[in-house]
């Protein structure tokens, strides 16, 4: 908002000290005379779009002339509708340098200006790039940018340059469609299109103001050599880890290995057979939701997975055998992982009395099969253990590496040592998308063997890192357990400054207690603390969780942090609870996101649970714009044990950081917190903005048990 302030002055002949205004109080007091303009809430006034129409308010102070002119230069009209009230109705076509005028009608001289950005549509189709499994739906949603654009469309299929076959739009939702993959075509050979209504451009042949996704029609989403772990209970409430590797052919298993650990120990298990199927190819969600079915001789081996636009599988226990939930992806390629390379990591289980475990640190391997060195952190229900007496401790040892079976790798602290596999996992030598393992211990058992599974990523190996290297914001996803029972989950949005300072928000559930971070919109934020450790090699301490809104303050914990990059690795902290997790950089979009950048198809399921309670989930979840206040909707299906429900209601985005909430009404009343985490292209008024994955914790009051829970585009 622009405004101008005049007033004129007569200087008295006997002083200059005195100045008298063409108006005043009754005390002498000059009071200014001004006029200002104001817009609606949260107008962008540099995002309107062509023809937008804008209700503009104008206020006048100092004065008893309570009326203005209006005038604009640039382009488009102005209308007044009152004294103090006007319309104005954008261009046609977009365009800069437009400025609407208030002039006060008692004086010309005394105005103000408000400019105005016009630019032009643009739509956004996701998924991008998905493949179609014969036969089955594929959702699509689209979006229209700027945000106070109409998210009305029209949408075109081509297979081939032909109109598709089974093509469907919602009788509800403009922004989305139902393709079936009943076409005879090959490669990216389905382009589906949409255009906003008011858009006389088109799409094609030139996309200047949409994006266009390209499916490939496929005879199974499954196909190629995966590598997955597992972690939950079996009936008993034991702890259960599983990591291993299986082929598909189009669907089917045709073999593979897995590690098992319970509470009898490890076993391995060959992978002989199984399949994966869709669900009900009716079903809209059916290209993206199936069972998986591993042949292994021993349990879990039945599981309903979710799958993303990646391919990757989410997965939830279904054989009625325990509970559990983990990821399957598609193995990186041979050659990846040689030479000189680093390793951050973090474990999770139990100890031989069923308490939790956490094991972080960072093991530097030569590429000759020697771990040269290491330095690693445990904690075991809030004390250490043999294979590290006194955190941090130092370790050595060596390793092994299979493309196609496990690696097996010994790390040492003096005497003391542990053994693992380990399962080459997606990724590349890149630090942007950095190479990923599957470990588990193969240890029996005892008092000095914990029974821990984890991931281990690639550090990136170009930063030194001390304070300066972790600049910017993150998002941090814990889990541990509960004070008096239950589980304690929490999503932190943090941002580091490189100098040592640590500042943010956060929600948790702590055993059905829900604590947020700022209170208010008028309390602080979190202000904490972080620091390098003396070695460079990735270690870090935080300060995280607590409550400084809280009276008496509620002091924060004390976390360590291994990065794999900036802003990116692995939480543990040293309290009985053992809360353990992941940090991730936001990625692109900081301060610029909107909800109309959430739309689209997400594959969620929850992550490690810390007790045998928690009942992990799987969804698919759908979500979708109808433009206007609370026009963003969440639909799709949950996963449960061997049960499935409809999943219906509304999200928000709460501010620009892209935090936000996820309310339901099924399949039940259920409040959750959103965090996202990954992000491409994302900003006001961007062409290509995508919102690619996000957190997201069970924030009802009295819900014990809430779990995790990650959500993939």
């Amino acid at each position: 908002m622009m405004y101008m302030k005049k007033c004129l002055f007569a200087v008295g002949l006997l002083s200059l000290a005195f100045a008298i205004s063409c108006a005043k109080g009754g005390n002498g007091v000059v009071p200014s005379i001004s006029v200002s303009i104001s817009s609606p809430a949260n107008l962008n006034q540099n995002d309107l779009y062509p023809g937008q129409t804008v209700t503009l308010a104008a206020a006048v102070t100092g004065t008893s002339t309570q009326s203005v002119t209006w005038t604009v230069t640039g382009g488009g009209t102005v209308t007044s509708l009152s004294a103090l009230t006007a319309t104005y109705v954008a261009p046609t076509a977009a365009t800069t340098g437009v400025t609407v005028t208030a002039t006060l009608t008692s004086d010309s001289s005394i105005t103000s200006d408000f400019p105005i950005g016009v630019v032009d549509i643009t739509t956004q189709v996701t998924p991008a790039t998905p493949a179609v499994g014969a036969g089955l739906k594929q959702q699509f949603t689209a979006i229209a940018l700027p945000d106070d654009a109409p998210q009305t469309f029209t949408w075109t299929c081509t297979a081939n340059g032909n109109t598709c076959k089974t093509f469907t739009q919602d009788p509800n939702i403009s922004g989305l469609v139902y393709y079936t993959a009943a076409d005879n075509c090959t490669g990216s050979c389905i382009q589906i299109s949409a255009i906003n209504t008011l858009d006389p451009g088109g799409c094609t042949p030139t996309p200047k103001n949409c994006s266009i996704g390209k499916a490939s029609i496929v005879t199974s989403r499954i196909n190629g050599t995966y590598a997955f772990q597992f972690s939950g209970y079996d009936t008993s409430n034991n702890a259960v880890a599983v990591a291993g590797t299986f082929t598909a052919v189009n669907g089917a298993i045709t073999s593979g290995i897995e590690d098992e650990l319970t509470s009898g120990g490890r076993v391995t298990h060959m992978i002989t057979g199984g399949s994966y199927a869709p669900i009900n190819s009716s079903d809209p969600n059916s290209n993206n939701a199936g069972t998986l079915t591993l042949t292994n001789g021993a349990s879990p081996n039945k599981f309903q997975v979710t799958v993303n636009s990646a391919g990757d599988l989410s997965m939830i226990e279904t054989d009625g055998n325990g509970t559990g939930s983990g990821i399957a992806q598609v193995a990186a390629g041979s050659g990846v992982f040689k030479g000189d390379q680093s390793y951050a990591f973090g474990f999770t289980g139990v100890d031989s009395s069923n308490k939790r475990v956490g094991y972080v640190g960072v093991l530097a391997m030569d590429g000759a099969g020697n771990i040269t060195t290491g330095q690693i952190d445990v904690n075991d229900n809030g004390a250490s253990t043999g294979i590290c007496p006194a955190s941090p401790c130092t370790v050595t040892g060596t390793y092994t590496a299979s493309q196609t079976a496990p690696g097996s790798m010994v790390i040492t602290n003096g005497s003391a040592s542990q053994h693992f596999d380990f399962y080459i996992s997606s990724g590349t030598s890149g630090k942007a998308n950095p190479l990923t393992f599957y470990a588990i211990s193969t240890d029996q058992l005892d008092s000095t063997h914990p029974a821990v599974a984890g991931t281990m990523v690639l550090q990136d190996s170009t930063q030194t890192y001390n304070n300066a290297a972790l600049k910017g914001y993150s998002v941090s996803a814990l889990t541990g357990i509960g004070t008096g029972g239950g589980t304690n989950a929490s999503l932190t949005l943090g941002q580091t400054d490189g100098n040592g300072n640590f500042t943010g928000q956060f929600d948790q559930n702590n055993g059905g207690t829900i604590v947020t971070v700022p209170s208010s919109s008028s309390a602080a934020s979190f202000a904490y603390t972080y620091a390098a450790g003396s070695t460079t090699n990735g270690r870090y301490t935080f300060q995280m969780l607590g409550n400084p809104d809280a009276s008496p303050v509620v002091a924060p914990l004390p976390f360590v942090f291994y990065a794999s990059g900036v802003n990116r690795g692995f939480l543990l902290d040293q309290s009985s609870a053992v809360i353990a997790g992941t940090m991730s950089p936001q990625g692109a979009g900081n301060g610029a996101f909107d909800p109309t950048e959430l739309p689209g198809t997400y594959a969620a399921a929850s992550t490690i649970s810390a007790i045998a309670a928690a009942d992990p989930i799987a969804a698919n979840l759908l979500l979708t714009s109808t433009g206007g206040s609370m026009g963003y909707n969440v639909s799709g299906t949950q996963y449960q044990d061997q049960n499935s429900g409809t999943v219906s209601g509304t999200y928000t985005l709460a501010n620009d950081l892209g935090t936000g909430t996820i309310v339901l009404t099924a399949p039940g009343a259920l409040n959750y917190v959103i965090y996202v985490v990954d992000s491409s292209g994302c900003g006001k008024s961007s062409l290509v903005c995508t919102i690619e994955d996000f957190y997201m914790i069970d924030t009802t009051s009295g819900d014990k048990n809430s779990t995790t829970i990650f959500a993939q585009q």
